[in-house]
């Protein structure tokens, strides 16, 4: 069994910050990437940004400049900074990853963890 968990969420003032961790455990082989996607209420999961085990980095367009996605191999952990926030960032925030585990090797699965609300008053 895999596990994701995150934490960090929670209510801040437009302009403000926050910084998110997802710490991945279990029966885990192989860690190829990982990454945070987020949900406002009645829209469609998106993708806010991606760090693979290599390092290399993905974003949304408009969290660029004010995100920064970092990742601890050794603690299989994620971490999303989020910086000057604005209100259209309030959603829940779903950490996954990309990885292998001990009983398949070779095989590529997704897990993802349970979300944690970050709420942006205006």
């Amino acid at each position: 069994q895999v596990q994701l968990v995150e934490s960090g969420g929670g209510l801040v003032q437009f302009g403000g910050s926050l910084r998110l961790s997802c710490a991945a455990s279990g029966n885990i082989f192989s860690i190829y990437a990982m990454g945070w996607y987020r949900q406002a209420s009645g829209k469609q999961r998106e993708l806010v940004a991606t760090i693979t085990s290599g390092g290399s980095t993905n974003y949304k367009a408009s969290v660029k400049d004010r995100f920064t996605i970092s990742r601890d191999g050794a603690k299989n952990t994620v971490y999303l900074q989020m910086n000057n926030l604005e209100p259209d960032d309030t959603a829940v925030y779903y950490c996954n990853s990309d990885l292998s585990t001990i009983t398949t090797p070779k095989v590529r699965l997704r897990y993802w963890g349970q979300g944690t609300q970050v709420t942006v008053s205006s």
